[in-house]
């Protein structure tokens, strides 16, 4: 059930951070309301998700897989362009996610 809590702390924030942009500085009450639900449903899994995921673990792939599904939605929502630097950085960070989660033993598998 953690990983889902995770999957869903992500998904909030996503949707979160997504809207930020359309809250045209907080002006319009729509988005407003909700990127502020979504932090709370995102910090809301997030602890449920800490019942058994270690801190470090469930924040690097909080962190890591916002970034990038962020970034997919600012070259689709918002015409964004990323150079190949940024590409490669968050291809390290998918690898990044990926040897944690095969090969720490700080996760149970």
């Amino acid at each position: 059930m953690s990983y889902l809590y995770l999957a869903f702390a992500i998904i909030a924030e996503v949707i979160a951070t997504s809207s930020l942009r359309a809250t045209e500085e907080f002006t319009k009450p729509i988005p407003t309301l909700i990127m502020v639900a979504g932090y709370g449903l995102a910090f809301y899994f997030m602890t449920l998700a800490l019942r058994t995921l270690p801190l470090g673990f469930t924040y690097a792939v909080w962190s890591g897989l916002g970034i990038i599904l962020i970034s997919i939605i600012g070259i689709i929502f918002y015409d964004e362009r990323l150079d190949l630097a940024a590409t490669l950085g968050m291809t390290m960070i998918i690898i990044g996610v990926l040897i944690i989660h095969l090969f720490s033993k700080t996760v149970k598998h």
